[in-house]
């Protein structure tokens, strides 16, 4: 990955410089995708132009607990079925230590599916080299972009600082 990016040291620049970002984003050839913001705080309140994402992940962990309590009662009904006790005329399969195994899958295969799923959307874990600058954790905003086009690379570097960015810098993971 080769990118180049600022240090900002407040928010109000930073947001300066993603509004350009955005604004000029087709007409230097930068997918939405590869514009880069990373803080040492969470942004949310800062309005920096996000569209508010949704994710499937209550309806996948309804599945997944759905599922769970099918594979419980199956599991407790197979068992109960193929290793039967004498029950003195009451059905083989009783309701109550069944629902006991049954709610305990349920909420195994909602807490699984949930885990799994905030995995799959974080894209962790991920072993690729990530862009990262330690003046991160000294309070500074990075705002960058990645596979930047070469041409454009000098109008960026440039915009950086005009924008307020304390430091361009450039990365190549080559």
């Amino acid at each position: 990955m080769n990118a180049i990016y600022g240090l900002f040291p407040d928010t109000d620049s930073a947001r300066r410089a993603m509004s350009f970002l955005r604004r000029e984003s087709s007409r230097l050839g930068i997918r939405s995708d590869s514009i880069l913001l990373m803080s040492a705080e969470p942004l949310q309140e800062e309005a920096f132009g996000w569209k508010e994402q949704h994710s499937p992940m209550p309806w996948l962990a309804v599945l997944g607990a759905l599922l769970g309590g099918t594979a419980g009662y199956a599991l407790a009904s197979f068992t109960q079925r193929t290793y039967p006790l004498p029950t003195g005329g009451m059905p083989i399969v009783a309701m109550w230590p069944t629902g006991i195994i049954m709610y305990e899958l349920t909420m195994l295969g909602a807490i699984v599916t949930t885990i799994a799923t905030f995995l799959i959307a974080a894209r962790l874990p991920n072993y690729k080299r990530r862009l990262y600058d330690p003046e991160v954790t000294n309070g500074k905003i990075l705002v960058g972009v990645s596979d930047a086009d070469p041409d454009c690379r000098a109008e960026l570097q440039r915009r950086f600082h005009q924008e307020g960015a304390e430091e361009v810098k450039e990365y190549s993971s080559s």
